[in-house]
């Protein structure tokens, strides 16, 4: 090894023992304020752990537990108690006030909104419908579908062939798009807008040929152009 070699070797010690010196002797200064920041980080800690084995999990199941009932009355389309109970069992609404933040009260606000889309409040459909948030393939798109429509039925079409906009495209899909699609496209020839409802019973003929709504589109391609 060079002298030069030598040298820089030693520099580089030097700073290393250097740096570890002022280390030490920073934690050695500041040794009790360190204790007690890290006792405060396991203190947090421990308290997040227990809250949520010991409050939230119990309570997100016992959510799930409560919101079954309902279930079954919103799949038997009987929408009144789907929202309300029956007197023994709670509905939809009584889960979003009492377990909002639990995977269960977030479903009820699908449920809610679809029920009362059913039973023509479509106010409130939107309502719980917006507050309802999902990854899932089928879900998310249907719950937008949905909202767009309440929209129609109160006579916002602008607002509806948005919502059926954004349907469609959410997570593409052989069952939800070519519906959500084909909604849109009536709304745009409902406004008038002949072009873009053509437009979309084309993708749709081109896309989704094997589904109901492709095989039901050539009749609304035909009244537009002409052609049978």
């Amino acid at each position: 090894m060079s002298k030069e070699t030598k040298t820089q070797a030693n520099d580089n010690l030097k700073e290393v023992e250097h740096a570890l010196t002022t280390a030490e002797l920073f934690f050695e200064k500041n040794a009790k304020i360190i204790s007690i920041i890290f006792g405060a980080a396991v203190v947090v800690a421990l308290i997040l752990l227990a809250t949520h084995r010991f409050y939230t999990i119990p309570r997100q199941n016992k959510a799930k537990e409560q919101i079954f009932t309902a279930e079954q009355y919103f799949e038997k389309d009987s929408f009144n108690l789907a929202l309300n109970g029956d007197g023994n069992y709670p509905g939809v609404l009584d889960i979003i006030d009492n377990y909002s933040r639990t995977p269960a009260g977030n479903l009820a606000n699908y449920y809610a909104g679809i029920s009362y889309l059913h039973l023509g409040k479509y106010k409130e459909a939107i309502s719980y419908l917006e507050d309802f948030k999902s990854d899932d393939l089928l879900l998310k798109p249907v719950s937008t579908g949905a909202i767009g429509d309440a929209y129609a039925e109160l006579g916002n079409k602008e607002l509806a062939v948005k919502f059926y906009a954004e349907a469609a495209e959410m997570k593409a899909n052989n069952f939800t798009t070519p519906i959500y699609m084909l909604k849109e496209a009536r709304m745009y020839e409902q406004m008038g807008n002949k072009e873009k409802a053509l437009a979309k019973y084309l993708v749709i003929k081109d896309k989704y040929g094997d589904t109901n709504e492709g095989r039901l589109v050539d009749k609304y391609i035909a009244r537009l152009t002409g052609v049978n």
